[in-house]
């Protein structure tokens, strides 16, 4: 006969199961059956506490963290058991996200957390709940993997205290200043709601989901979640909203909770990490700044440093791991600029003042962006790695690859982008730590934990692709400075650079070096009349200028490189060029951007010279590109590879 186990017996097993399913795990209190789960009901701080235990535990022992209204639709409860989760509960009823609610949860996480639970977990809310998920999760950010809150309250003075559209609930309103201990006036001066206390969780990159019905009166979402979402966003922080239209402040979740189960799993079951290679790591940085109190740190790129975002989370964070060292922050990115401009300006911009003690360096988007193509892109940042080096050849360098649209596509066809292949020969050659970051986005972007239109935004990134890229940052410094085997040890330097005509010697030569030449002009604060827009450094700054047809000017130089350094705006006309008794060469200096900027560009017109004295002869043309306007040629600086 067929036997059959009692609905008692295969309780018995249920939690048997569940309560080995953490090792040896045995919750405290009774078992009850709560929707086929083992249910664990206890009081820890003289505080109702509830555990409901998976029949298998998922890797790494994720759980869940319901704030208010236990059972109330536990669809996604329900679904992430079946996945493996806990599901656990405090009653703090009554206390409205208090300060004094926040202790007892911070006792229960490390009852949880002894017992094997995961370090970070997931936090839900419902209504009210929104309150103490988010106070907690604000003093508490590197203890939370992503927030789900359903129809949150984000402000006491919407609800309880009704103060707003919502008509709140005057009695809970009593309780909520009893809680806090404030008087009503105080309270409408308090300013650590949800809507109010969100800078630790966007600095952690907390993700967040809020379900929402778009005609809740009792919670309004203009009065909590659509404040919180500009607010978070704004600091970088990554919110998303399920708006679910006609419906008020019940039913809460969803019917089908899988958007909700799909959007914890992303951010409990990602697997994505900062891609980065530390090579012969970082040996001197650290130990100067702690022993020295002082640090020089260079960012040297284009305008993804030049911007405000990472490079001043970087300067924070680097600010906080040392508090006892001034630091000198050198801000030397320039809009446009990739690693062949960055080479020529090395010297100027980075060492002008003196030693350095770390560089961070990032060329691959503008390196592509503007065609900088073949080996170029080699040349230009060993010129810049090695140069840097014999500068000073102890030397700390971060090499940073960031994320464009080109480099996204790339990936995903299995493909490593040309621009990041010839870099990393640089790094591997060289052995820097380099951090690709545009793999790791492609990567993230892949696993749906953000978009690229809707957060991250651009190649210039938003307030949370900044933080992502700054967060990847600080992991490798982290990582570098954490190891055993962090020995000080100068650098290898290989004795020949990767390509004998990299720009290792790049430099900048001032134009008042070129023989006066008629037809050329030199403004000594040059800025246009035509409205265009302009980038430092290439404005009320000397020129060197030719505005008609059939200018011509000799150039002598030592070296086995040159090039010009132009502002190549609106009216960018076209020269034809010859070094000594080379080919005559024509070059168009109107770019696809010139219409609205007078851009800085850095052309290497000859990079294979062999080395001593050289002239560059060069003539305005009559010809023009059809969008140019006329025939300026406006040089800022000559471009000089070798020499003295």
């Amino acid at each position: 006969m067929k036997y059959t186990p009692s609905p008692v017996c295969i309780f018995t097993m249920l939690i048997l199961s569940a309560s080995a399913a953490i090792g040896e795990t045995q919750w405290p209190g009774n078992a009850s059956n709560w929707n086929g789960y083992a249910c664990y009901e206890f009081q820890l701080q003289g505080r109702d506490c509830k555990i409901v235990a998976p029949l298998t535990v998922a890797k790494g022992n994720p759980w869940i963290w319901r704030a208010r209204f236990w059972g109330h639709e536990p669809q996604v409860d329900l679904a992430l058991l079946e996945r493996g989760f806990h599901v656990v509960y405090m009653d703090v009823s009554n206390l409205y996200g208090a300060p004094t609610a926040v202790d007892p949860w911070n006792h229960f996480y490390d009852f949880l957390t002894n017992k094997g639970l995961a370090p970070k977990c997931v936090l839900e809310g419902m209504s009210r709940g929104g309150l103490i998920l988010y106070d907690w999760a604000a003093a508490n950010p590197q203890r939370v993997a992503c927030i789900y809150a359903d129809a949150p309250v984000c402000d006491v003075k919407s609800w309880p205290g009704g103060k707003g559209a919502s008509p709140g609930s005057p009695d809970d309103w009593k309780r909520c200043l009893k809680a806090y201990g404030l008087t009503e006036a105080e309270m409408m001066a308090y300013d650590k709601n949800p809507i109010d206390n969100l800078e630790p969780l966007a600095k952690a990159m907390v993700p967040a989901l809020h379900v929402c019905g778009a005609a809740d009166k009792v919670v309004p979402m203009d009065e909590n979640t659509n404040i919180l979402k500009q607010r978070y966003q704004k600091l970088g922080g990554l919110v998303r909203v399920i708006e679910k239209e006609g419906v008020g402040h019940h039913p809460h979740s969803l019917k089908d909770p899988k958007p909700i189960v799909d959007f914890i799993l992303t951010y409990t079951q990602s697997t994505n990490a900062p891609v980065y290679e530390l090579r012969d790591g970082l040996r001197f940085s650290a130990q100067a700044f702690q022993q020295r109190k002082q640090g020089r740190v260079a960012f040297l790129g284009g305008s993804i440093t030049h911007n405000g975002g990472w490079r001043d989370h970087v300067c924070a964070a680097l600010q906080e791991r040392f508090p006892e060292t001034q630091f000198s922050f050198i801000n030397a990115g320039i809009p446009s600029m990739g690693s062949t401009p960055g080479a020529f300006r090395l010297t100027r911009d980075v060492f002008s003042d003196g030693p350095i003690d770390l560089l961070f360096v990032e060329a691959a988007v503008n390196d592509s962006v503007n065609a900088r193509i073949h080996q170029e892109p080699l040349r230009g940042m060993e010129g810049v790695i090695r140069h840097a080096r014999t500068l000073q050849p102890n030397l700390d360098i971060v090499m940073m690859h960031f994320v464009d649209p080109g480099k996204i596509s790339d990936y995903r066809e299995g493909k490593t982008p040309r621009v990041i292949e010839l870099h990393e020969q640089v790094a591997d050659y060289y052995r820097t730590p380099s951090l690709n970051l545009a793999k790791e986005v492609t990567q993230r972007l892949d696993a749906g934990e953000f978009s690229w239109d809707g957060d991250f935004k651009d190649l210039h990134p938003s307030p949370f692709g900044q933080r992502l890229y700054a967060r990847s940052i600080r992991a490798l410094l982290d990582d570098a400075w954490g190891r055993e085997d962090n020995e000080r040890q100068t650098y290898a330097f290989p004795k020949t650079p990767l390509d004998e005509f990299s720009y290792t010697m790049g430099r900048l030569v001032d134009i008042t070096e070129a023989p006066d030449a008629e037809n050329w002009q030199r403004v000594e604060s040059w800025k246009p009349d035509d409205g265009a827009g302009t980038r430092a450094g290439f404005v009320n700054a000397p020129m060197l200028v030719a505005t008609q047809p059939g200018a011509e000017l000799a150039f002598p130089f030592e070296g086995i490189g040159v090039g010009l350094f132009v502002a190549a705006g609106p009216d960018a006309g076209m020269i034809e060029y010859q070094i000594d008794d080379r080919p005559m060469k024509t070059l168009d200096l109107f770019t696809q951007w010139s219409s609205q900027l007078h851009l800085p560009w850095a052309y290497v017109l000859d990079a294979e010279l062999a080395p001593g004295r050289h002239t560059l002869r060069i003539k305005t043309l009559d010809a023009k590109n059809p969008k140019s306007t006329g025939h300026a040629v406006r040089v800022r600086y000559f471009l000089v590879n070798g020499g003295s």
